[in-house]
């Protein structure tokens, strides 16, 4: 055999032997054990704590909140003159919320109609909310509290719908169906219309309204945003009357076809 041969030969024979050494080592105590008094702490942080920073926290459970004036205008109808208000607020986290919103209009120096809800706001996808609580009606006719469950979100196309069903006292139900859409002409020229939809289950004279489908009010209007969170209007609104609320709006000397001038403004914070 050669020199090269034997030499290899050598040093296989001492890399088996050291191999089946390692294989026979005792590893627990390199596996486990106590670390020393100067090992790096797991994760890194050497005993440092998160710190206490505002906002900082990224666990998307943070309470949020929001206020929109959607509309305070000046309405100048066939009927009379006078004001109206849309707002509505929420506070809570992405899944669960508090959420609040009311209407109303005044004439002739006096409260006509007006209604408060507060809703619990639960989301069940990604534009989808349901709502459940109650609403209080105030104004020149009876004040009746409903319980109220609904639904809320963004429809296809980005239009902006709330679906609400009522049921009060003395098996007397209602619901209302709105839309609207904003169409950005500019940047800040934005165009809006409205579109909503109210019926009753039973008739209410004292209400002025009928059984079934009652009226439909339809509004335009164009606003310029100051700035985002500022900006005034002006438009226009049609109210139409159907079936018995028509005919108590007749009885009434009311119109039951009605186009106002509306301007106002609209904010939020």
């Amino acid at each position: 055999m050669s020199r090269a041969c034997r030499y290899l030969a050598t040093i296989g024979l001492a890399m088996s032997a050291f191999a089946t050494q390692a294989q026979e080592m005792q590893m627990g105590a390199m596996q486990g054990g106590k670390a020393p008094a100067d090992a790096r702490s797991p994760d890194y942080s050497d005993g440092i704590d998160y710190g206490s920073m505002a906002g900082m926290d990224m666990d998307d459970n943070g309470a949020q909140r929001m206020v929109l004036l959607d509309q305070l205008e000046a309405v100048h109808g066939r009927a009379a003159n006078g004001q109206s208000w849309e707002a509505q607020g929420w506070y809570g986290g992405d899944i669960n919320r508090l959420w609040v919103r009311t209407e109303g209009e005044r004439s002739g120096g006096r409260l006509e109609e007006a209604d408060v809800e507060a809703l619990w706001s639960r989301a069940i996808s990604t534009y989808w909310n349901t709502q459940l609580g109650a609403r209080q009606d105030f104004g020149t006719g009876p004040n009746r509290t409903w319980a109220a469950v609904g639904v809320q979100g963004l429809a296809p196309y980005w239009f902006e719908t709330e679906a609400t069903f009522y049921v009060s006292a003395g098996g007397r139900t209602a619901a209302r169906l709105r839309a609207e859409y904003d169409l950005l002409l500019t940047q800040r020229l934005i165009l809006q219309p409205e579109f909503e939809v109210n019926a009753y289950g039973k008739a209410d004279r004292r209400q002025g309204v009928g059984s079934g489908l009652s009226d439909a009010p339809f509004g335009l209007r164009l606003r310029y945003e100051v700035r985002r969170e500022f900006a005034p209007y002006i438009g226009i609104r049609f109210v139409d009357r159907f079936g018995r609320s028509a005919d108590m709006a007749r009885s009434e000397g009311q119109p039951v076809f009605d186009r106002q001038i509306v301007a106002g403004i609209q904010a939020w914070f």
